[in-house]
């Protein structure tokens, strides 16, 4: 991974038992160094392409499409603002069904309904009365007399095809299907979905990146500086 490759050096007291003295220091790679993208940069449309990651894709798969090498997988996990990647990289889809199938207990309780998301409903001069996908309950529902304005009819806009409602006061999840229900495996496929949808950073400006990235992990000048690549740490077996 490159990323390693960028960090700095720690010299480090030496804990292997070979030790020829408590002086002795080992170069270990200083993982703890980190940079992260500045938040004010985070939204801007001219550094950042949006991605969708396939099913079996890893960062390695992305930076190799998008920037030629595997290598330059770290600038894919930093730009996408990733600082977990077993939690913030989609799963699978096989491995989404075996991790909900383990934390609901069966298949049956998978199928059970988490939640109801609304669908869109418009009146018939187009204006939106509810809009779609909002999380509710089996008990939502809408007021249609205080919503209605002379003959205006109300139609629900669905994946299933249009259907116009009744002249009613009050429509219901039960009664009126303005909702939809959503099973707890359904909200587990969404829910990796949403991790699949990234910002990339454009290939142009990866140049740039890598030596601003460089910069950032430096060592400044502190009383364990050697250099801009190298510190050394407190040898605590060293008794004053």
């Amino acid at each position: 991974m490159g990323y390693f490759r960028e960090l700095p050096n720690l010299l480090y007291q030496s804990p292997y038992p070979t030790k020829k003295s408590t002086s002795d220091y080992i170069a270990i790679t200083n993982i703890f160094r980190r940079a992260k993208i500045f938040d004010s940069f985070q939204n801007n449309i001219f550094m950042f392409d949006k991605y969708v990651i396939s099913d079996n894709e890893r960062p390695d798969n992305v930076a190799e499409s998008m920037y030629g090498s595997p290598d330059l997988d770290y600038i894919v996990i930093i730009s996408a603002g990733i600082t977990n990647i077993n939690h913030q990289w989609p799963l699978q889809d096989y491995q989404v069904y075996d991790k909900s199938l383990a934390k609901y207990g069966s298949e049956v309780a998978m199928n059970e309904v988490h939640h109801y998301e609304t669908y869109e409903i418009k009146d018939s001069q187009g204006r939106q009365i509810l809009p779609p996908d909002l999380i509710v309950d089996s008990t939502f529902k809408i007021d249609g007399s205080s919503l209605r304005f002379g003959t205006n009819r109300f139609t629900i806009i669905s994946q299933a095809g249009n259907k116009q409602l009744d002249d009613k006061n009050e429509y219901t999840v039960a009664t009126d299907n303005i909702a939809r229900p959503v099973t707890n495996y359904e909200h587990d496929i969404l829910e990796n979905n949403k991790l699949r949808k990234i910002d990339i950073l454009r290939p142009s400006l990866v140049p740039t990146f890598i030596e601003d990235f460089k910069d950032a992990v430096r060592y400044a000048e502190s009383s364990g500086f050697i250099s801009n690549r190298l510190a050394v740490t407190e040898n605590t077996n060293i008794i004053p």
